[in-house]
């Protein structure tokens, strides 16, 4: 039962769509998703609440650094993925979200803003090798990309991040109106009515893509248990 979290310390940077438009989409694929909600702006909780109940998709609204691996523990023999979609900041329950990861995605939208909110997760990815040996297995995933400039963004992006070594996945999230529908609408991409949502197919393509390419990184061993040692560290890193 992978942990996968979505990460970046600056707000805006499509962490949340990223998010649950993973957790549809496996959950489509027939794996049991349990989605933790750490972001205070509660997006996908809301999107939880108007969708009504989801077929493999659990959502936890209340995470806390004191309860989200309690939250692991407790649903791990009911979940095949768990999901966490994070607040933009870089503070401890961060670090122990990073911390219990077994992928960190760190969402960029190509701004300035978003490479230097990046750049703290990775800095915090950093310390938590160096002080505690804890390697975690992280890519840069491009979103809200518009279809005319995403190879030269992209091109640009990988670039500069595979001089530091940081992947960059070769599936960017595109500007897609289904993205942004389903926070208002709920369900899921397969839920929408092509007849009202423009270019929906190309949008599930998008989703099957992206999601194929996250299950291929994907480390198949489980976790360890995580001891007080480790908290420690994360305390300090964040």
């Amino acid at each position: 039962m992978p942990v996968i979290t979505f990460a970046n310390a600056k707000g805006g940077a499509g962490k949340t769509t990223a998010a649950l438009i993973l957790a549809t989409e496996l959950a489509s694929q027939g794996h049991r998703i349990t989605i933790l909600d750490a972001d205070p702006q509660r997006w996908i909780s809301h999107w939880h609440e108007i969708s009504g109940r989801q077929r493999n998709i659990a959502v936890i609204s209340e995470v806390s650094m004191a309860s989200i691996q309690g939250h692991i523990r407790e649903n791990r023999d009911t979940t095949d993925y768990f999901i966490i979609d994070l607040a933009g900041a870089r503070d401890a329950l961060v670090a122990t979200a990073i911390g219990l990861s077994d992928h960190v995605m760190i969402p960029v939208q190509g701004c300035a803003m978003d490479a230097r909110g990046a750049a703290q997760i990775l800095e915090l990815l950093k310390q938590l090798d160096e002080k505690a040996g804890i390697r975690i297995g992280h890519s840069v995933v491009l979103t809200r990309m518009n279809s005319m400039v995403t190879t030269r963004a992209m091109a640009a992006v990988k670039m500069l991040l595979s001089a530091r070594g940081v992947a960059v996945l070769d599936t960017p999230i595109g500007e897609r109106t289904a993205f942004r529908d389903i926070f208002d609408c709920g369900g899921t991409l397969y839920s929408m009515d092509p007849a009202r949502v423009s270019n929906l197919d190309k949008a599930r393509e998008n989703a099957r893509l992206f999601a194929g390419e996250v299950l291929a990184l994907l480390p198949s061993r489980k976790r360890c248990a995580t001891g007080r040692g480790l908290f420690r560290t994360l305390r300090q890193a964040a």
